[in-house]
């Protein structure tokens, strides 16, 4: 497959949407946290503590060519982080789980490798090491470049444990066809194993096992997605299981990142055909579902490259709801980038902005009434 790409265009909506603009007038949204580094993916621990990945700024280590624009390099620093958030704002984030391994542009904004999702199974939480080209090109990066492409299990008082690389698997099958490419992104801790989005790979990845897990054999692809209808690379970036206890995979699509061109694929527990569920999205990069069986959806942009009419909403991203036999609809609109959503013990919705941002990044709770 070709390589998946971040096309961070649009950046000068960041002055004028810092909260997202409310869509459904019973909305209610508040800033819970603010200066982040690139907050991506968030979710609750079973003690309802709220937890996020930083993927970091990179740093003034080794570089590569960046995988959205070969002309730019990316370079490595040990920026990457799990960090704490109090829900109800008043205490201030706290880094559990610190210098893990970046790799960012100029700047630190973008950052394409590194801290890109959490899950919980348990008390123990699992952190997915986006990548975003071959698995090769990670050796001798910097001292901790071969944990990108993995998975981690968080240990007591901010250690780590390599517990699949999910990149090797890329290396090693390469299921899709093409080039390889692996961009673990998205992860849903199940008993016994880890399912995970790889992006670049364009698979829905198994894990299984507990401790040191990296070994052969202990993963397996349990689907493909195929092309969109545009032919497009279909990048897979989110998976949640959904109440009836099939998984949910969302498509950010490859470039241009056509409007309505994402769809959520639905996916047998154990594996199978992918079959679209959902049609008609754009740039899908998190999904998550309420106890009420109401799945949402977070766009990270309405197109992220200019259509031949001008639109203003261009690099605005959206968080949509689709309740059971519904047409979705927007609960937030004019979002910046944002990386992540999860559904609180509350109820309330807690979502990243400004996601692709060095310092910058929010963590926003919605409640609706």
């Amino acid at each position: 497959m070709k390589r998946s790409q971040w096309i961070a265009t649009g950046l000068g909506i960041a002055g004028a949407w810092a909260l997202g603009s409310v869509a459904l007038a019973e909305t209610q949204v508040a800033v819970i946290a603010q200066g982040l580094s690139n907050p991506r993916g968030l979710n609750f621990a079973p003690n309802g503590s709220l937890f996020v990945a930083e993927a970091g700024t990179g740093g003034t280590g080794g570089c590569l060519p960046s995988p959205e624009d070969p002309t730019q390099q990316r370079c490595y620093g040990e920026t990457g982080a799990l960090t704490r958030i109090d829900p109800t704002g008043v205490a201030a984030p706290r880094r559990v789980v610190q210098g893990l391994p970046s790799m960012a542009g100029p700047g630190g904004f973008a950052a394409s490798s590194g801290p890109v999702d959490v899950d919980f199974f348990g008390m123990s939480a699992f952190v997915v090491m986006g990548w975003g080209g071959d698995p090769a090109l990670r050796q001798g990066v910097g001292s901790k470049s071969a944990l990108f492409g993995t998975v981690l299990r968080v240990l007591p008082h901010g250690g780590y444990l390599p517990v699949a690389d999910v990149a090797r698997n890329e290396s090693r099958f390469n299921p899709a066809g093409g080039p390889v490419d692996s961009n673990p992104y998205g992860i849903l801790a199940l008993p016994g194993r880890r399912v995970i989005a790889d992006a670049g790979a364009n698979a829905l990845i198994e894990a299984r096992g507990w401790w040191d897990c990296l070994h052969a054999g202990n993963d397996r692809t349990l689907a493909v997605l195929p092309p969109t209808p545009a032919q497009l690379e279909p990048v897979p970036t989110s998976v949640v299981q959904g109440p009836d206890g099939f998984l949910y995979v969302g498509q950010l699509t490859g470039a241009p990142f056509l409007r309505g061109t994402a769809s959520i694929y639905r996916v047998p527990p154990h594996g199978g055909p992918a079959q679209v569920y959902l049609s008609g999205l754009t740039a899908i990069v998190d999904l998550a579902f309420d106890r009420s069986g109401n799945l949402y959806v977070l766009e990270i942009a309405r197109g992220l490259v200019p259509g031949p009419e001008a639109d203003p909403g261009v690099g605005a991203g959206r968080l949509l709801r689709k309740r059971p036999g519904e047409a979705p609809e927007v609960v937030l609109d004019n979002l910046v980038f944002p990386g992540g959503v999860a559904v609180g013990p509350d109820d309330a919705l807690y979502l990243t902005n400004f996601g692709i941002f060095p310092d910058a990044g929010q963590v926003l709770r919605v409640t609706l009434d």
